[in-house]
């Protein structure tokens, strides 16, 4: 793909398309120059005391639920800008990854068209691009010893095959935590067709070994990337994410997103936490500190356990039943670990890197199912 051409929008996009008729008293003040203190035509809550809210959370809590948020989110949009070194005007913030993949599906494609992903890869993406009536083709995983990764050629070939509107991506992967190089994927968009968007879902990037390189904030022609608060900066919650393309996409994207997705006070707590970005990175080096002893733990009792990139590890059961039993025992005991539903990777368990999954008995019945099975 040459990096003068790009993907096509659907028709109803181009031109004026629709424009959002509210964008809110945050960008009027930005497009005036000036605060506009008094707020006599939004129909907010201004006056209501918030007595309770005051009461259970303090007063500060006041300022940030009273008005819609900013549909820009500049003082998130700011932060990731320098502390990534992504220019301002490459970033757009919506209501975590999820909403993001949701918001560049309504950009891209239309009730028919057809979209690829791996068969069993995040299954959020399949879920919202069926509800969008698009037709979902899914290559298997290439899998080997030691290797459950995406395939891409085999993607590439299906976008080919199947005219695909788009290509989705996880990297690193959910559920498997494989990461495909950086040189991978730019060959990957260059095998796309020309028409054909690649949505590329970053949300564990920040538990990359490279984060934070120059490639993981460039915006790539014809690519949507999608990052997320949720996991590195512990706001899941909050439900907030971003979007790394270039500006037109982003106008695009722009047209057709729920403005106020982010509510003030979640972009008010992203902004808390992007200002101790120490905090962040000990976090993150503890989780991989976890996942690596959790790695270890369970190869020692010769589990197929997948290298990961991200804040979890996959371990590769001998079937899905045994994976199905150890899912259930577990349950039985009030512990949740993942197991995919999807049946091509019916037997893969999933557990995320967090204190409690170091804990001495914890996972007994996978320990136990390793020995009798391994």
């Amino acid at each position: 793909m040459s990096s003068h051409s790009k993907p096509r929008y659907p028709e109803h996009l181009t031109g004026e398309g629709p424009v959002n008729p509210f964008p809110g008293i945050k960008v009027l003040e930005r497009k005036l120059g000036r605060e506009i203190p008094h707020r006599l035509g939004s129909n907010e809550g201004l006056d209501m005391p918030h007595r309770a809210l005051r009461e259970h959370f303090g007063d500060a809590v006041a300022q940030h639920v009273y008005c819609y948020g900013d549909a820009e989110a500049l003082g998130v949009r700011q932060r990731l800008s320098a502390q990534q070194n992504i220019p301002l005007e490459h970033l757009l913030v919506d209501a975590g990854a999820d909403s993001l993949i949701a918001l560049a599906l309504r950009t891209t494609c239309t009730a028919g068209d057809v979209v690829v992903s791996t068969a069993g890869t995040y299954p959020t993406f399949g879920y919202f691009a069926l509800g969008q009536g698009c037709r979902l083709v899914e290559p298997s995983y290439h899998e080997a010893p030691g290797v459950l990764a995406p395939d891409l050629e085999a993607l590439a070939a299906a976008a080919h095959q199947e005219e695909a509107r788009l290509v989705y991506l996880a990297n690193p992967d959910n559920p498997s935590g494989h990461l495909h190089s950086d040189s991978a994927i730019l060959k990957l968009r260059e095998a796309l067709p020309e028409a054909c968007w690649l949505l590329l879902d970053e949300a564990y990037g920040d538990f990359r070994d490279d984060a934070g390189s120059e490639f993981l904030g460039q915006a790539l022609p014809g690519v949507i990337r999608l990052r997320t608060l949720s996991k590195a900066h512990g706001l899941a919650g909050m439900r907030i994410g971003y979007a790394i393309a270039e500006p037109d996409v982003l106008a695009i994207m722009m047209k057709v997103r729920i403005h106020y997705a982010v509510s003030s006070f979640t972009q008010a707590a992203a902004e808390v936490v992007l200002d101790h970005p120490e905090e962040v990175h000990q976090h993150i080096e503890a989780v991989k500190a976890r996942r690596e002893q959790l790695a270890l733990h369970f190869i020692g009792l010769g589990a197929d356990v997948l290298p990961s990139a991200t804040n979890f590890i996959g371990i590769r059961l001998p079937s899905a039943e045994l994976a199905a039993a150890v899912h259930q025992e577990l349950l039985a005991e009030g512990v949740l670990v993942a197991r995919l539903a999807h049946p091509e990777l019916a037997n893969v368990i999933r557990i995320t890197a967090v204190e409690e999954a170091l804990e001495s008995g914890r996972l007994a019945a996978l320990e136990k199912a390793l020995q009798q099975h391994g």
